[in-house]
This record gives C-alpha cells, sequence and structure tokens, in this order.
C-alpha cells in the first residue's frame, strides 16, 4: 500500500510539473504574440499618418490653385459688369441728352403759340369792342328807323304787331285747313296698306291647329249585347240616363256603337263619359247611372277649371275673375262653324296682342279682351240677346275695364266702338274665323280657293311658279330673273 501510495505521489508531483512548465511556455508564446502584433499596429499607424500627410498637401495644393482660378474669373466678372456699366450709362446720358433737347423744342413751341394766343387776342378785343360799337350804332339807327316807321303809318310798335299778328292768323287758318285736308286724305289712303300690313303680320305670326267638331258623339262597345244592358227593361235605363245627362241617346242598327245627341257640348261629354264608365263597370241600373253621372259632372267642372286657368296662364293673364275663368274653360267644350271656340278665343288673343304691340297700344290688354271676346257664347242658361252684348254685361259684373268690355260687346257692331281695342278685337276675330281651313268647309272648295289663290299670284308679268303653303297664309312665288328687272321687283 505504501509502494501503491508513493508511486501514485510521484505521478501526480510529474503530472504538476508537466502543468507548470506547459503554462509558462504558454505565457511566453503569448507575450511574444502581443509584441509583434503591437510593432505591427506600429507600423500600420505609421505609414497611416504619412498618407494622411500626403493627401492634407494635395487638398492645400488643389485649395491653392482653385483660389487662384475664382480670383481670374471674379475679377473678369468685376471687369465685365463695369463695361456693362459704364455702356449703360453712356446711353442714358445720351437719351437724356435728347429729352433734354425735346423739352427745350416744346418750350420754344410753347413761347411760340403764347405769342400768337397774345398777339390773337388783342386782335379779338379790338374786334370785340369794334362789335360793341356798330351795335350801338346798330341800336340808334333802329330806334330812328322805328319812328319814321311810326310817323309813317300812324301805328305804334304794338299796334302794328297785333296787325301783322291777325292778318297772318287768317292766312295761316286758311292753310293750316288746306293741310289738314291733304293730310287726311293722305292718311285715308295710307290707312288701307298699313292695315294690310299689320293684319299679315300678325297673321305669320300665328299658327293654330285645325278642330272639327259635331253636334253629336259616338260611344264605342264591347258588343250588341251591351246595347240591351243600356236600354234595361222597359227603357228604363235609357231613360234614366237621358234624364241626368239631357242628352238624347240613339239605339240604332249600327253594330257596336251608341250615338248621344245633343248641342250642349258639356252634357254630351258628361254623356260620353258616364256611358263609358258604366260600360267598363257592367252595373247599369237607374241609381248607378245618377251616382256615375254626378261624378262625372264634378271630374268635368273640375277639369273645366282647370283647362281656364291653364289657359290664363298660358296666355300671360292675371288677375281675372273665377267665374270668367270657368267659362274659359268651358269654352274647350263649344264649337263654333266647326272651330273650337277655346282655341278661337286663343288665337284671336295671340293675333290682338301681335296687333297692339304694332300699333303702340297695350298687348296685354289686348290679349285679355281677345280671350274674352266669345265669352258670351258659353252661358250657364239660355240668354235671348246676342253674345255680344252677354258677354260684355258678363265682363262689366266681373269688374273687367270699360275699354275691355266695350271691345267685346262692339265686336260685332251691336254697341258703338269707344277704344281702339275694340276695332283691334272685331279684325282679329274675322282673321280667327276666316283663315283657310280654320271652320268647316268642303274639300273641293278648299282646294279651289289654294288654287284660285296661286292663280292670281300667276297672273302678274315676271312670276314662274307660286306655292300656296301653311293652308293658304303664306304664298310663296318665284319669279324668273330673266323676265323681270330688280327695278320692277320692287312694285311686283
Amino acid at each position: 500500500m505504501d509502494l501503491i501510495l508513493a508511486i501514485v505521489l510521484i505521478v501526480a508531483a510529474l503530472l504538476i510539473g508537466a502543468g507548470v512548465s506547459g503554462f509558462i511556455a504558454y505565457k511566453k508564446g503569448v507575450n511574444e504574440g502581443i509584441e509583434r502584433r503591437k510593432q505591427q499596429a506600429e507600423s500600420i499607424m505609421g505609414s497611416a499618418e504619412k498618407e494622411a500627410q500626403r493627401i492634407r498637401e494635395a487638398a492645400e495644393k488643389d485649395a491653392e490653385s482653385k483660389k487662384k482660378g475664382a480670383l481670374i474669373e471674379a475679377k473678369d466678372e468685376i471687369h465685365r459688369l463695369r463695361s456693362e456699366a459704364e455702356k449703360e450709362i453712356k446711353d442714358r446720358r445720351a437719351d437724356l441728352s435728347r429729352q433734354e433737347r425735346r423739352v427745350q423744342q416744346k418750350e420754344e413751341n410753347l413761347d411760340k403759340k403764347n405769342d400768337n394766343l397774345e398777339r390773337k387776342d388783342e386782335v379779338l378785343n379790338q374786334k370785340i369792342k369794334a362789335a360793341d360799337d356798330r351795335l350801338v350804332e346798330a341800336e340808334t339807327i333802329k330806334k330812328s328807323q322805328m319812328d319814321i316807321l311810326e310817323r309813317i303809318s300812324e301805328f305804334t310798335k304794338e299796334q302794328a304787331k297785333e296787325y301783322i299778328i291777325s292778318t297772318l292768323e287768317g292766312d295761316l287758318i286758311h292753310e293750316k285747313a288746306v293741310k289738314v285736308a291733304a293730310y287726311e286724305q293722305m292718311v285715308k289712303d295710307e290707312c288701307q296698306e298699313k292695315a294690310r300690313n299689320y293684319i299679315s303680320l300678325a297673321i305669320a305670326k300665328v299658327a293654330a291647329d285645325q278642330v272639327s267638331e259635331a253636334a253629336v258623339s259616338v260611344v264605342p262597345l264591347p258588343n250588341d249585347e251591351m246595347k240591351g244592358r243600356i236600354i234595361g227593361r222597359e227603357g228604363r235605363n235609357i231613360r234614366a240616363l237621358e234624364a241626368a245627362t239631357g242628352i238624347e241617346i240613339i239605339v240604332d242598327d249600327t253594330p257596336e256603337a251608341i250615338v248621344l245627341s245633343g248641342f250642349d257640348p258639356v252634357r254630351r261629354e258628361i254623356a260620353r263619359l258616364a256611358l263609358h264608365q258604366l260600360v267598363l263597370d257592367g252595373r247599369i241600373h237607374p241609381a248607378r247611372i245618377e251616382e256615375v253621372v254626378a261624378k262625372v259632372r264634378k271630374q268635368i267642372e273640375e277639369e273645366i277649371n282647370e283647362t281656364g286657368k291653364r289657359t290664363c296662364i298660358d296666355l300671360g293673364i292675371h288677375g281675372l275673375h273665377p267665374e270668367l275663368i270657368r267659362m274659359v274653360g268651358k269654352m274647350k267644350y263649344r264649337s263654333s262653324y266647326g272651330q273650337n271656340l277655346l282655341q278661337h278665343a286663343r288665337e284671336t288673343a295671340n293675333l290682338c296682342a301681335i296687333t297692339a304691340a304694332e300699333l303702340g297700344l297695350n298687348p296685354k290688354k289686348a290679349r285679355r279682351a281677345g280671350l274674352l271676346h266669345d265669352i258670351g257664347k258659353v252661358p250657364d242658361d239660355d240668354p235671348e240677346i246676342p253674345h255680344a252684348i252677354f258677354g260684355m254685361k258678363l265682363a262689366e259684373k266681373f269688374k273687367e275695364k270699360p275699354d275691355i268690355c266695350n271691345a267685346i260687346g262692339a265686336h260685332h257692331d251691336e254697341v258703338e266702338m269707344t277704344s281702339l281695342l275694340s276695332p283691334i278685337v272685331q279684325v282679329c276675330d274675322a282673321i280667327s274665323g276666316a283663315r283657310p281651313g280654320a271652320r268647316r268647309e268642303i274639300v273641293e272648295a278648299y282646294i279651289k280657293r289654294l288654287n284660285d289663290l296661286e292663280q292670281l299670284a300667276l297672273s302678274y308679268p315676271g312670276v314662274i311658279k307660286t306655292y300656296a303653303i301653311q293652308a293658304g297664309r303664306e304664298l310663296r312665288v318665284i319669279v324668273g330673273a330673266d323676265k323681270i328687272s330688280d327695278e320692277e321687283i320692287e312694285s311686283l
């Protein structure tokens, strides 16, 4: 055991000695490496310092060269600016010299003008003084001559003036009468031509549709069996319908149709609409008939009022009484010689406005009178007086102005005309009713009138073709250039 322990101790001592020797050798190698690294770093630092010194010297040389170049450029720029400034100063001095010479010339001219004005002023003063002297002399001569004339004529100045005025007054009265007669004749000669021009201008500016209505209305039926239901048992339905509407209902052999006959277009329209609703509904008996007729009559009244209001708005007429507005709307269901009365009234109103404007009158009042001129044709009852008189009374009742009332009453010469609106309304009413196509006429007669119009124009020398257009309201004429001269065109 002691031997083994001794061997172990020896081995341990050897191992410790070897470790210490290795550590000493490692430490020595580390110190040598550190020393070499230190020497390498010192060498690199020395090289870097030399390179930095070289770069700094090169930068200083470059900066010095750039500084010299900048100084040279600055000197050149200063020299250039100095040359430009000297040139500009020289030019300004030359300009100032020219302006000074111009100012001197103007001053010399002004001095000359001033001298001339002074001389002219002296001459003018002399002339004024001479004129004053002559005026005094003329007044003296005039006074002396007046004294001589008064002694010779045995009239004073005032008496002579009165005598001359009285003599001239008689001559003027005679000449005035002659001229008035001549002017009256000239006005009469020109009146016809101007009236034609105004009327043709008004016609050319108004366009209206052609409307043709009759005294009967036809109601279509879905089948002929419906006729029996409309007649009813022992005719009670048709009697109830005729009693409620006041329209005669004709049931004949016309297939799938019934004819309504009556001169009152409003009642006829109520009957047509009521019958149409009854046919669609299918329930046809006296109580239902009275209910539907009452409902349709209310609808027609509302439509009449709405039509009157819309017409007044379209024509720019304001302040019209509600009853007159209702009558205007009622015109929609009235016709005169096949011409719809509301369309005729609107056309007449526009014609009146255009004509009044050409004559220098108020076009709004003329348009109002034109719209209301036939208001007497749509009464709620049947008056026994002419429609123009009845319309005038209605207008007076609803506070229309006197000249408008007179225009309504005088458009058929029932009363005397008291304003210029009256003849305008009368003429425009005739224009609207008499234009081709406005009222019912035979087609052959209408075509013949157009042909006669074209032939009348063709009868003039130089005219080679004519065309009646716009329902005969315009005649287009083509003239041969080789058949008539420019001077003859005016008379044609």
